[in-house]
């Protein structure tokens, strides 16, 4: 217990400091704190409990500071009641309002932040244990609970507050009669966004709300900036990824897709490890950049005094392992591509890749198919989802086209990448698909596929047979020397996972590798280079093996229904903010 402002059902002086009923680590009510302010007009109907909608997440109408403003967006302005804007300097003078209950605080020998919480029970727990408890009952179940204050009303002798933990919210009943007129000020004198940590026994109000009547209450942390608007949340986008934390302090929206986000990790780890893969870490930072088609983020080890680049791919180091002897391994990490910023696509992302020997392309995609069918059962309860309009049972067969096939029919011209290169740039460009003159076979007929294909596929689908020269990694298909065994799986028109037979042979990938080398040094700033390292252990034999990498992100966008990768990504990267004083 921290010296100083504490709490009981009755008022006592204490050796170590000043005993108070209600909210410890709170002085008596000061200018700064007026004892007579008002939380929240209180509802006509009923004043034993908070309005049904405010349980929604929405906030009371009338701001706990007793000045009747709104609390202000991120920007610093605000429409008061009055018609007037709250500027900057309103946003400062509320500042300054609360970080002065803070200095009052401590001269009164409290602490406005103490050390830790005892805390018996989170929210849905309490919840959960009494699911079925009647209107207006009592209980001598006692709890220590805290949350984040998010609504309050006062209705004269009581004062209902609704806090949130992570898992839940409840109301708070707050009685003067329970703790005193001291201690029932300093609960008034809380601000939207603070926290506090309470002891009291679980109730229902006469109309049912689960309460617990507080008996106890300590301030945990004061909230010195006022929440975001209360009736809309935080509805600029850029200012929502900005400050994420403000997002998920009052978006119940942000804060259920970074649940399923988890969600859907935790499955594909359940997934994998019931099927005999280890999971493994392998280095972020490469001498050579390869593993797929991107331009890398490049930095310098001091010590070492060499460049090195960040991953762009997770795949050969985990091949390594394969030659290694361990026959079934996986990876989820961060990966970092210098490119292009996107609603679908941003510098750093998650990624899961894994590889499995004895396998081939054709058991990757089984397995592609289980996890993500596994993820959405496990993070949404459900194999449905809604794409476009249309209901999707994951749970369906995916079909298997191969690209070539896909690109032929919708320009009603049979495409090969057999075919002379310059054939199949006329027919590119007949149909409004833009060449260049580096670009191989392949590389002309993938453009066409995605100019006019991609955007068209809804359900999941497997998208098969790349050409070779698009394809470094991936094995001949047997039955086609121009093809490879490679897969691509789209679903709403995104790309979600990759996959082959992974090449194992070091002579031909010696020579796909200087293929790339080759077509860098004209200019092509995403191919790669000779690894002579993962050469060398391709020649100490890799087992026959299948290989599947997918992007966690997107897998999140289409499980939790948003089109923005920025959505189920925590801190996505974005310019730098010019920090003012209303900032």
């Amino acid at each position: 217990m921290v010296a100083g402002w504490t709490a009981a059902d009755d008022d006592k002086t204490v050796s170590h400091g000043l005993r108070l009923s209600g909210c410890r680590n709170r002085p008596t009510p000061t200018a700064h704190s007026p004892e007579n302010h008002q939380i929240l007009t209180p509802g006509a109907d009923n004043p034993e409990e908070l309005p049904s909608e405010t349980n929604g997440g929405r906030y009371d109408a009338v701001s706990m500071s007793g000045e009747n403003e709104e609390s202000l967006p991120a920007d610093g302005t605000a429409t008061a009641p009055d018609g007037e804007q709250h500027t900057g300097s309103g946003l400062q003078a509320e500042r300054a309002r609360r970080s002065a209950q803070i200095d009052d605080i401590r001269a009164a020998g409290g602490e406005p932040y103490p050390y830790r919480f005892d805390r018996s029970d989170s929210l849905s727990e309490i919840r959960s244990r009494h699911s079925d408890l009647e209107a207006g009952s009592e209980t001598d179940d006692r709890v220590s609970i805290a949350g984040r204050v998010m609504l309050a009303r006062d209705s004269g002798k009581l004062i209902f507050l609704t806090i949130r933990d992570r898992s839940d919210e409840i109301q708070l009943f707050v009685s003067k009669s329970v703790i005193g007129d001291n201690g029932f000020a300093n609960v008034k004198s809380l601000d939207l966004g603070d926290w506090v940590g309470v002891t009291g026994d679980v109730m229902t109000t006469r109309k049912g709300e689960l309460s617990v009547r507080v008996t106890e209450c300590q301030l945990l942390s004061k909230a010195v900036r006022p929440l975001p608007d209360k009736w809309h949340g935080l509805s600029d986008v850029d200012t929502r990824f900005r400050q994420r934390y403000a997002d998920l302090i009052v978006n119940d929206d942000a804060r259920h897709h970074f649940e399923i986000r988890h969600a859907i990790i935790s499955s594909f780890r359940q997934t994998l490890a019931g099927e005999g893969f280890i999971e493994v870490e392998t280095p972020v930072l490469h001498v050579e950049s390869g593993g797929a088609h991107a331009r890398p983020f490049v930095t310098h080890h001091n010590t070492l005094d060499m460049q090195l680049y960040l991953r762009i791919a997770l795949e050969l180091h985990l091949k390594r392992l394969i030659v290694g002897g361990m026959e079934r391994v996986f990876e989820i990490g961060r990966i970092f591509r210098n490119e292009g910023i996107s609603t679908r696509h941003n510098p750093e992302f998650t990624m899961m890749e894994l590889y499995q020997a004895f396998a081939d392309w054709t058991d990757v995609m089984d397995i592609t198919e289980r996890l993500i069918t596994n993820a959405a059962r496990d993070a949404i309860g459900s194999t449905t989802l809604s794409i476009r309009g249309e209901d999707v049972d994951l749970a369906d067969p995916w079909p298997r086209i191969r690209m070539i096939d896909a690109a032929s029919e919708a320009i009603g011209t049979e495409i090969h990448p057999s075919m002379p290169r310059d054939a199949l740039a006329d027919i590119a460009t007949k149909n409004d698909v833009k060449t260049a003159p580096k670009w191989l076979p392949g590389k002309i007929i993938e453009e066409i596929f995605e100019a006019h294909c991609e955007a068209d596929i809804v359900r999941p689908t497997f998208i098969t047979g790349h050409p070779v020269d698009i394809s470094p990694l991936s094995r001949v298909h047997r039955d086609d020397p121009f093809l490879t065994e490679r897969f691509e799986l789209f679903v709403d028109g995104r790309e979600l996972a990759n996959g082959y037979s992974e090449l194992n042979d070091p002579v031909e990938q010696r020579a796909r590798f200087e293929d790339e080398q080759s077509a860098k040094e004209a200019g092509d700033l995403e191919r790669g280079t000779v690894d002579e390292d993962y050469l060398r252990a391709l020649e100490y034999g890799m087992p026959p093996t299948g290989g599947l990498g997918i992007g966690m992100d997107r897998v999140a966008m289409l499980i939790a229904g948003v089109d923005s990768i920025r959505e189920v990504v925590l801190f996505p990267t974005l310019r730098p903010e010019v920090m003012t004083d209303e900032s």
